[in-house]
């Protein structure tokens, strides 16, 4: 079985999904029965978009997540340096203290050249997911030496561009950061982030990446041959402040669309999953369709992966034990970490199960169709839940 492991974006609330990760990688650990392991040694692929991004990078580099952590609680405050007043109009923080943070964490060796994308160093594939703003094109990125455009013989090779200036390009965030120029062979880009790609949610497009011939990797489908493990970051539902219609103003509109927009895309992208993949375990989509922890659109030997999605919505109590005066935990605000760790420990312990990691779903053997007039029942499966 091949497995993925794929990060939702969603700035410092990437401490959430840390604190699931320790716990995968305490289970793999007392399961393998290996206390040096980490989750590179059993996950075949690393897709992250944003904050996911350099977790996913630090993983295929083979860190340990306590390591990871580390970095996020020591450099949290330092990468969100404020702009100068007189250049905020062009975005809220400096690109310049990120980017040295990304050089130092992905270099080849302590204080040498940068690592790139194609570097021996990444112990798996990765896939990191941003957006060519120049070109209006979703850019998922890989270090698959296959690739179309990871041909070293190509001026413009892909597996050349430094590993931090990808990462760089994944968190530029509008408003936040400015977008990244990426020098192309003899054109040069701006990249923005991941998040304005419908991939917020990466774990469609790992599975696609993974398995379309396009991209020639090639990987077999199907339930007992690809394990898809997807984490979020706690992110609140995006909501127009309570007024009335005709006092919202442009303000307000401005402030909703980006996080509305992220938030419905990584919502669909987790749908799209259950629908071709055998949903091990989830939270209810919504009120009404529920899990969708049982075939829907595809038999149960036609389902593609067997999916894994940990989340949980931020609410109005977590605002509350953090001090914040809105719902929504920001992207930028370091205030909340605390709660973050909190409730992802204890997200992670009440949710996260060794056979989630190992499942073992037999596909029932096929039977003739039933006549057309013969009356249909659901039956759920003896295993998984949402």
């Amino acid at each position: 079985m091949k497995r993925i492991l794929t990060l939702d974006g969603g700035g410092i609330r990437g401490v959430f999904s840390l604190q699931i990760l320790r716990r995968l990688e305490a289970i793999f650990r007392e399961e393998q029965r290996r206390d040096d392991l980490v989750l590179a040694d059993v996950f075949h692929l690393f897709a992250g978009t944003s904050t996911g991004a350099i977790i996913a990078t630090c993983l295929a580099w083979g860190m340990p997540v306590r390591e990871i952590e580390e970095l996020y609680l020591t450099c949290a405050s330092g990468v969100f340096t404020k702009e100068r007043w007189y250049r905020r109009w062009k975005a809220k923080y400096r690109a310049a203290p990120i980017a040295e943070f990304l050089r130092q964490s992905f270099s080849e060796a302590e204080h040498g050249p940068p690592a790139l994308l194609g570097s021996k160093r990444l112990r798996t594939l990765l896939l990191i997911v941003m957006r060519n703003a120049s070109t209006g094109s979703p850019w998922p990125v890989s270090n698959n030496p296959r690739a179309r455009y990871n041909d070293a013989s190509l001026p413009d090779c892909n597996l050349k561009i430094p590993l931090w200036q990808l990462l760089r390009a994944s968190t530029a965030a509008p408003f936040y950061f400015p977008p990244e120029a990426i020098r192309l062979g003899d054109q040069t880009s701006l990249f923005v982030d991941g998040g304005m790609t419908p991939f917020n949610n990466p774990s469609l497009i790992a599975v696609l990446m993974a398995t379309l011939a396009p991209y020639q990797r090639c990987w077999p489908a199907g339930r007992e041959l690809l394990h898809v493990i997807s984490i979020g970051t706690c992110a609140a539902r995006a909501r127009l402040p309570h007024k009335v219609a005709a006092k919202i103003n442009l303000l307000d509109e401005i402030r909703y669309v980006a996080p509305a927009w992220v938030g419905t895309m990584s919502a669909e992208q987790d749908l799209l999953c259950r629908v071709l993949g055998d949903c091990v375990y989830g939270a209810p989509l919504d009120s009404e369709i529920g899990t969708l922890d049982v075939p829907t659109l595809l038999g149960a030997n036609e389902q593609k992966f067997t999916y894994v999605r940990y989340d949980q919505a931020w609410n109005a109590e977590h605002s509350t034990a953090a001090g914040l005066s809105g719902l929504e935990a920001e992207l930028d605000d370091v205030k909340p970490i605390p709660v973050l760790q909190r409730i992802g420990q204890e997200y992670a312990s009440e949710h996260v199960r060794l056979e989630h990691l190992f499942p073992r779903r037999p596909v029932p053997p096929t039977e003739p169709d039933p006549p057309a007039d013969a009356p249909v029942h659901w039956v759920q499966p003896a295993t998984g839940s949402g």
